[in-house]
């Protein structure tokens, strides 16, 4: 009987690169893992690609969770008219403390 699942085709580069993807995250490879790895980065252009798109959506998340968080800040309760005055006398008092210190310390 067949089976109806599709092939996939994945060249030697590939599988070798997720083998040494795997060791890496479980803290198992050794120098010369990390230095084929490197290697193979380098040189497949598909598998840089991959990489370049993952650390590029790693460092600007999607815009989702921008609006929650955009959202969450809006929802914060108003300060009381106490909590006003407490925080406008710490902020004075923290800015005579560092301008005290940068006068003792210039």
């Amino acid at each position: 009987m067949r089976n109806n699942r599709p092939l996939i085709r994945r060249t030697f580069r590939q599988e070798r690169f997720d083998i040494l993807i795997k060791k890496q995250r479980n803290g198992n490879a050794t120098f010369n893992d990390l230095t084929e790895l490197d290697d193979i980065v380098n040189r497949d252009p598909e598998i840089r690609e991959s990489i370049l798109e993952e650390m590029h959506e790693h460092e600007h998340p999607t815009r989702g969770t921008e609006q929650e968080e955009i959202v969450m800040l809006k929802t914060e309760k108003p300060l009381s008219l106490l909590e006003r005055l407490k925080a406008f006398v710490n902020r004075m008092f923290m800015v005579e403390a560092t301008g005290l210190k940068t006068v003792l310390l210039g």
